[in-house]
């Protein structure tokens, strides 16, 4: 289905001069979004499609209702898909059975097509079902602008006429820039492991049988490769006539990690002649990342706000306690605006009634910027941390609950008296 978006105007301070219709960089830690440009069109994705297969699949393996050994029988579709060497594939026996791990392995560095629906299958039965736990994940992550019609990201006209039910014969994968690195962002908090897989930049399929194929991994920018860019481990190319040239990368430089997504980049000709726009364009934002920004501390652990350093507690041995950040809070800004961000306290509870347990959640600090443009996060607007009850407070005894109730009592009475003389004055 094709969830829509909102257009925004919201735009990146700083111009980099890619020539893309859509790019998006984000710290991988916190989603603070750096740089946007266009990031709410939907547009063709490609195999970037293949990090959603991924995420899923990850998931079946992580709640153990798929195996790295289990075991894949060829279909008639996924045979004749993978003897189309004019797509990236490789090559399946029509009799043969391949382990999950062989097919992920294929499908993450050599973007394999018939490997991914091989895993679809296995995970759902048919392509068609999967696309239904393809829309639920996106559903649940809080993507916007998407449609989905198949697992692989090509052009359902490349699928011999066996398409997913209920998708065109000539449709094709869609998302905007800000939905692709939310779906990379959550893929690398929730299944960090992918980058195992995604950051290998050769590897021979079925190496010592006769099926034997080198693997050369379509992300370029890794170790060794032909535009080799330092920090760089994954994560997903994707390329077709509708969605040119796009690319999902990560990098990590000094303990920060970002994500950056650029679709349909081209060369000066207007073109990617040479196939290394998407990677000329990630590293004008890599550089710009690791360049213009730092990750920098903007509240230290257990921080206490000087004007609510407490609240009050009913029925404990005291009558308040302290509250304080749960953690430190460290955001990727750019080095000469750290001063920009500041804290603001946002309680769920005046009170707490005891007993009250150290660590007790009573709301949140959400950081500010207090001047100029800020792009948010991927997640929303807001970042935030929880604020807890510093100490534990005991509940008192029955002898001074009750007295606590008289005082109570006695406090309302006179509170109500002075109300009614002083309404004759």
């Amino acid at each position: 289905m094709l969830v829509t978006t909102p257009a925004r105007t919201s735009a990146a301070e700083t111009d980099l001069g890619l020539t893309v219709d859509a790019a998006i960089l984000i710290d991988a830690d916190t989603g603070k979004i750096l740089y946007e440009q266009n990031p709410d069109t939907s547009l063709g994705i490609a195999s970037m499609s293949k990090m959603m297969t991924e995420y899923i699949l990850l998931d079946a393996i992580k709640e153990g209702t798929v195996s790295w050994d289990q075991e894949y029988r060829v279909t008639e579709y996924t045979y004749k898909m993978s003897q189309n060497r004019a797509l990236s594939n490789v090559p399946l026996r029509a009799d043969g059975t391949y382990t999950i791990r062989e097919l992920y392995e294929a499908m993450a560095i050599y973007s394999a097509n018939a490997a991914t629906v091989a895993i679809a299958e296995t995970i759902a039965g048919t392509e068609t079902e999967f696309l239904k736990l393809m829309n639920k994940k996106a559903e649940e992550l809080g993507l916007e602008g998407y449609k989905f019609v198949n697992t692989t990201g090509l052009n359902n006209a490349d699928l011999f006429g066996m398409h997913p039910t209920g998708t065109g014969p000539e449709d094709e994968n869609i998302m905007t820039a800000r939905s692709v690195a939310k779906l990379a962002y959550h893929l690398l908090k929730e299944h960090p492991d992918v980058l195992e897989t995604s950051s290998i930049p050769k590897k021979i399929f079925r190496e010592g049988t006769e099926d034997a194929i080198n693997m050369a991994n379509w992300n370029w920018m890794l170790p060794g490769l032909v535009t080799e860019y330092e920090g760089v481990d994954g994560l997903k190319t994707g390329t077709t006539n509708l969605a040119g040239s796009c690319f999902t990368g990560t990098a990590e430089r000094n303990g920060t990690r970002l994500i950056s997504v650029v679709m349909n980049a081209v060369d000066s000709t207007g073109v990617d002649s040479d196939k290394t726009a998407r990677f000329d364009a990630t590293a004008k934002l890599f550089d710009f990342g690791f360049g213009q920004f730092s990750k920098q501390e903007v509240l230290p652990e257990n921080y206490v706000f000087d004007d609510k350093k407490t609240i009050k507690v009913t029925k404990g041995k005291e009558d308040r306690v302290g509250i304080s950040v749960k953690e430190p809070i460290s955001l990727v800004v750019k080095t000469n605006e750290k001063d920009l961000y500041k804290p603001k306290l946002v309680l769920d509870k005046k009170s707490l009634e005891a007993d009250v347990k150290k660590g007790t959640v009573v709301g949140k600090v959400v950081i500010e910027r207090t001047e100029g443009t800020d792009l948010g996060f991927i997640d929303g607007k807001e970042f935030s941390v929880d604020v807890v009850t510093s100490t534990n407070v005991e509940r008192a005894g029955a002898i001074s609950l009750f007295f606590q109730g008289v005082g109570s009592f006695f406090g309302s009475v006179w509170s109500g008296i002075t109300g009614f003389v002083g309404g004759f004055f």
